[in-house]
Parts: C-alpha cells; sequence; structure tokens
C-alpha cells in the first residue's frame, strides 16, 4: 500500500502545493525524512519564484509528479545539522538551489558540474534516491544533503539575494565558461525580465560593456538609467538592429518566447558566442552561413554546480548584485503566478515565508 505524502517521513512540513495540472496552489501538509549524518535542516526565511515553477505547477513540461511543492530559490536559517556536517552549525544562514542531489561519481560531478549529471536530483518534484518525491521551498522548512546547500554571505541580503541561486547562476555560469567575464567585453542580453535584468547587473559588474535588446521600447529608461546597461536597442527596429552589426563579443539570450535569432547572429563579431538560457517551445532556424560567415557559435547552458554557484553568490555580496524585487506573502502565490504569466513584476516576485506561512 502506497504512503502519503503527509506519512512517507517522520517530520511534518507545511507548505503550498498544486495536486494536479490545474496548477492552483493551495496549504498543503506532507513529511520530510529526518535528519541524516551528512544532513542540513534549515528553516525557509524567503523563496524566490521562478518562471519555470509556473511551468511545472501545470505539467507543461510532461515531467511533474503530483503533489508539487515548488521552489528553489530558497533562502534559510539552519536549525539542525547531521552527526558528520562539518561545514554548518545551528544560526549559519544558507541557501539551497535547484539541486539537492547527484550520483556525485560521474565525470561531470567530478569537476564540479553536478547540474550534467545524469542522475541529479532536484529541489523539488522529483524522485529522491529513496524512492520518494522532492518538495521545494514554498513550505516552512527543508532538509538536504551538507554537499548541496550554500552558505550564505554575510553582506548579501537574503530577500533579494534569494533569486541569484538560480537567476543569478543562470547568467554568472555563461558568462565565466564562455569568456565573457573580462572587463571591456561587449555583452548583448536580450530581454529585460527576471533573468535579463541580473544578466545586466552580473555582466556590468565583470566590466562589461552592456548591450540590451528588447522588443518593448518603454524599458529603454530602465535599462540605461535604473541598470546602467550602456546601450539599448529595440530588436525590431532594422534600423537600429543595423547599427549594432558586428559589434558584439557574445549575447545572453534569456527570453522563452519564440523570436528569431539571425539578426542577434549579425549583431556579433566574428568568433562571437550567442548563449541560451532561455527555452523557447520551437526549435530556432540558423543559416549555416550566419555561423560560418564567421566562426560563430549558438550555444547553451543549463544553470550551474554547486562550487560555481558559491563563487556567484560571493561574487554577488562583494559587488553589489541583487535581484530587483516585489516580496510577497505565501498566501498571494497564485495571483503571483497569474502576473508572472503577464510578466506583471519587476523583476522577480520573493516569498516571505517565515512570516506568512502557517501549519494547517
Amino acid at each position: 500500500m502506497a504512503t502519503s505524502p503527509e506519512s512517507e517521513h517522520p517530520i511534518k512540513s507545511y507548505g503550498y502545493g498544486a495536486r494536479d495540472t490545474n496548477g492552483s496552489l493551495s496549504p498543503l501538509t506532507f513529511s520530510r525524512r529526518v535528519t541524516g549524518e551528512k544532513d542540513v535542516r534549515l528553516k525557509v526565511l524567503y523563496c524566490g519564484m521562478c518562471h519555470s515553477d509556473l511551468h511545472f505547477v501545470k505539467n507543461e513540461w510532461g515531467i511533474t509528479k503530483y503533489p508539487v511543492v515548488p521552489g528553489h530559490e530558497i533562502v534559510g536559517v539552519v536549525t539542525e545539522v547531521g552527526s558528520n556536517v562539518d561545514r554548518f552549525k545551528i544560526g549559519d544562514k544558507v541557501g539551497v538551489g535547484y539541486l539537492v542531489g547527484s550520483c556525485r561519481s560521474c565525470e561531470n560531478c567530478a569537476i564540479g558540474y553536478e547540474q550534467y549529471c545524469p542522475k541529479q536530483i532536484n529541489t523539488h518534484g522529483c524522485t529522491n534516491f529513496d524512492g520518494t518525491l522532492t518538495y521545494g521551498g514554498y513550505a516552512d522548512h527543508m532538509v538536504a544533503d551538507e554537499h548541496f546547500v550554500l552558505r550564505w554571505p554575510e553582506n548579501l541580503p537574503l530577500d533579494s539575494g534569494a533569486p541569484l541561486l538560480c537567476a543569478g547562476i543562470t547568467i554568472y555560469s555563461p558568462l565565466r565558461y564562455y569568456g565573457l567575464d573580462k572587463p571591456g567585453q561587449k555583452v548583448g542580453v536580450v530581454g529585460l525580465g527576471g533573468l535579463g535584468h541580473v544578466a545586466v547587473k552580473m555582466a556590468k559588474a565583470f566590466g562589461a560593456e552592456v548591450t540590451v535588446f528588447s522588443t518593448t521600447a518603454a524599458k529603454a529608461k530602465e535599462a540605461t538609467q535604473g541598470l546602467k546597461a550602456d546601450h539599448f536597442i529595440i530588436s525590431k527596429d532594422e534600423q537600429q538592429m543595423q547599427a549594432v552589426m558586428g559589434t558584439l563579443d557574445g549575447i545572453i539570450d534569456t527570453v522563452s518566447a519564440n523570436h528569431p535569432i539571425a539578426p542577434l547572429l549579425s549583431a556579433l563579431k566574428p568568433h562571437g558566442k550567442l548563449v541560451l538560457v532561455g527555452i523557447p517551445d520551437k526549435p530556432f532556424e540558423v543559416a549555416a552561413f550566419s555561423l560560418i560567415g564567421g566562426r560563430k557559435l549558438v550555444a547553451g547552458s543549463y544553470s550551474g554546480g554547486i562550487k560555481e554557484t558559491q563563487e556567484m553568490l560571493d561574487f554577488a555580496a562583494e559587488h553589489g548584485v541583487t535581484a530587483d524585487m516585489e516580496k510577497i506573502p505565501i498566501d498571494y502565490v497564485n495571483t503571483a503566478m497569474e502576473r508572472l504569466l503577464k510578466s506583471d513584476v519587476r523583476y522577480r516576485f520573493v516569498i516571505d515565508v517565515a512570516n506568512s506561512i502557517k501549519a494547517e
């Protein structure tokens, strides 16, 4: 006889979860495992809302297992540590991102690329090694293996720093890997949303000259005055696109809506890189000569490993990089999901979990 989420583990937890493809979130009682010898238990203080949470609760990717408690941008305070934990103590501020497990033995894990481990365990909606589901940060507390828990820098805000555990590392990793982290690099950012605004901040912190591409002319002031981007291009304007042709070392494309990439490839210098971090639902069309003619690269990047995520948090703290966010109570999450669908947020929602969640 199958056990229920409420009884499969000994420790009760309370959160907001979706029970079916309707995606509506409501109070849910479930359970967490006892603190193992290498585990860290934390009280959740804040949890960012990622656009992927919206896809996941509605099973738009076809992989969701219900009930699902989303949330993978988790900041909290340690309340218990296992007997063999040596990196954390009770009272430490910590973070947990989108990964809570991997095989720890494959080639990818060995070099710090746990995000590409074929046996990775995601923070929510994934089958753990013990056969039970993982539950995310829209909840009062959680437990994770020490390896996947991140030390929170003292001078990094807990609330506006939370989205960096997804948006921040998703941007930081490709900037570093593709060599766009050097002062003087000319970097384009496509889209000025949850990922895009962090991309501008990260690239500027590395010393890059940043050009924002957007279809929305009204975002020009926010891009150049608010976020200090150097240039703003309306990507539907042929004259503006012609003016930027062949000028950029690399472009980070954060847009998940369907859009043409041929004009973006034209904006690259020879040897330039167009790096995709958004996930449109239709394949791109790429003419071979648009790549061959300048030895250009269309690449992708998927978040980052644990070591690199810690590096990102430390970098963000040093350079004052945070997410622009709107803080909300847990019972506002369904309205926030509706607003997220309409891009009606500047630029991330962060749930004030500790001050708003109540046990049922």
